[in-house]
């Protein structure tokens, strides 16, 4: 007697909300890395109350106090508490990574569900964002300040830029696999116009790579807008900004290091948070990756 053939392997089923967040609380990077993420936010959204000073107040008599005692991440060459410029810069910097990324990633989603829906435009598309992607974010914020002058404005046009193409590769890839599947040409077949299908079924089926993609992104953004603004092409001083503040801090690290450590420590640690929750997100949203 024969033994019966193995049926096919059962397809993953789909993360639930609800097990998203189990997973991102029981594996401690991923919990620590959210966190540090939830606090960033509630501390960039409240500065103004939390740091109780106003940012620009110049006390030369406290200049460039070491960390402790009435300062506890000491004061900078004009005497302004560290605490609270850190706080106001992180509410820019987030601020300005968020509205870039909002801009970009929403051109690069409309680009690339444009790119996977309508064929014809595939290649038209996908060549322009390939034109895009030679160049780079920094010689986008070059050619942007010569043209509007630094500031934070060129930063988030030179981010938005670099991040359109990122975002269509990612959208285009995730639409194409799901324009294969059967309800996708029921849809069709049904008289479903474009705009809909890809609204109601197309769209839903591509957000957790989206998602992904979004939070490593936010890093990214963050990271490249404080280099920008480091190099001088951002905000200008005495703007409180996390990349013109460590900029600033440059001219007294052989007797003052913390003026430039401070922010600097500051980006690293919210990069590498948004770094590590993209990871854990894209784990547990993969079906394929769960145990």
């Amino acid at each position: 007697m024969t033994a019966p053939a193995a049926g096919p392997a059962a397809t993953p089923a789909a993360p639930t909300r609800a097990g998203v967040f189990r997973r991102l609380a029981t594996e401690p990077g991923a919990a620590i890395a959210l966190a540090f993420v939830l606090a960033t936010i509630f501390a960039a959204v409240f500065a103004p109350i939390l740091a109780g000073a106003d940012p620009y107040e110049n006390n030369l008599r406290a200049a460039m106090r070491s960390p402790g005692g009435d300062y506890l991440l000491g004061t900078d060459a004009q005497g302004r508490d560290l605490v609270v410029r850190c706080l106001y810069g992180l509410r820019a910097t987030l601020i300005m990574g968020l509205v870039s990324l909002v801009i970009g990633g929403g051109l690069g989603i409309l680009v690339g569900f444009c790119a996977a829906f309508y064929r014809r435009i595939d290649g038209l598309l996908m060549r322009l964002m390939d034109i895009l992607l030679s160049f780079p974010a920094i010689l986008f914020g070059l050619a942007i300040a010569a043209i509007f002058g630094p500031g934070i404005v060129a930063v988030v046009i030179a981010l938005s830029v670099a991040t359109v193409p990122l975002m269509a590769r990612i959208v285009r890839g995730a639409a194409l696999v799901v324009m294969r599947l059967d309800y996708i040409e029921a849809a069709r077949a049904v008289g479903m116009s474009d705009a809909r299908l890809i609204w109601r079924h197309l769209a839903p089926n591509c957000l957790s790579p989206i998602f992904v993609f979004a939070t490593l992104r936010f890093g990214q953004v963050i990271l490249l807008g404080s280099a920008l603004s480091f190099l001088g092409l951002g905000a200008q001083p005495p703007t409180a900004e996390l990349g013109a503040m460590a900029a600033e801090g440059r001219n007294f690290l052989f007797f003052a290091p913390h003026i430039a450590v401070v922010p600097s420590v500051l980006i690293f640690m919210v990069v590498l948070a948004f770094n590590v929750l993209g990871d854990a997100l894209r784990d547990a949203l993969d079906p394929k990756l769960r145990v």
